[in-house]
């Protein structure tokens, strides 16, 4: 079981990127979603989560109002809308997968992992 994270780049700041979260050999559905990151040197922490059914998330204070966070069941995927771009935004981005209704904020609570998708904010 793994997912796949995609969609990272290069931007200025004030910028946009969407990151993809899909599954090739599972259904998402199934699953509560997180997006973390980690900057070097730096803890891996809590972006964004969204639970099963979709209508409940949580962000992270540093970019609650920027981002977003929306689950397409049909497409089998999970993405995170990300605007306003600043360069502490720079980070690599994961997608874990947890086997409940509800997202954490904790990531050791998360079942699966993906393989991170880099994202550099910088003029």
């Amino acid at each position: 079981v793994q997912l796949q994270a995609s969609g990272g780049g290069l931007v200025q700041p004030g910028g946009s990127l969407r990151l993809s979260c899909t599954a090739s050999e599972f259904t998402l559905g199934y699953y509560a979603i997180g997006w973390f990151r980690q900057a070097p040197g730096k803890e891996r922490e809590f972006v964004a989560g969204i639970g099963r059914r979709g209508y409940d998330n949580a962000y992270a204070d540093s970019v609650k109002g920027r981002f977003i966070i929306s689950r397409v069941n049909a497409e089998n995927a999970v993405y995170l809308q990300m605007d306003s771009l600043k360069p502490e935004d720079t980070a690599s981005y994961y997608c874990a997968g947890k086997k409940s209704m509800w997202y954490s904020t904790e990531r050791n609570e998360y079942d699966y992992w993906g393989q991170g998708t880099k994202v550099t904010v910088s003029s």
